[in-house]
């Protein structure tokens, strides 16, 4: 089972931020919308680009490159030119620090 990685502490990822980690070769960006904390994959499944930073529509968040959107909450394409879902990953918040990690080699 992997380790959990360290992203920030809870108090700097308020709503409407992002923190992006790394497990191992993995970049992970975890969300927070509205208090809660979704972690994805941050590779958009069309072309491979950055997800974080890009604009949140309530649970979706949208590829800057081309406007595909997924679900934070599932990792599903919601639209073209996306078909494939991202990978979705746990968080969890420990004393006060958030955390991830890549769990589907388990």
């Amino acid at each position: 089972m992997s380790a959990w990685i360290r992203v920030c502490a809870r108090s700097e990822l308020l709503p409407g931020e992002f923190k992006v980690a790394w497990d191992g070769d993995t970049a992970i960006a975890v969300f927070n919308v509205d208090g809660e904390l979704y972690a994805v994959e941050d590779i958009c499944t069309h072309d491979g680009g950055e997800l974080a930073g890009g604009e949140v529509h309530g649970f979706e968040v949208e590829c800057p490159r081309h406007g595909a959107r997924f679900d934070l909450r599932t990792g599903a394409a919601m639209c073209p030119p996306a078909y494939e879902p991202i990978a979705k990953f746990p968080v969890k918040v420990e004393d006060a620090q958030v955390y991830t990690r890549d769990d589907r080699f388990d």
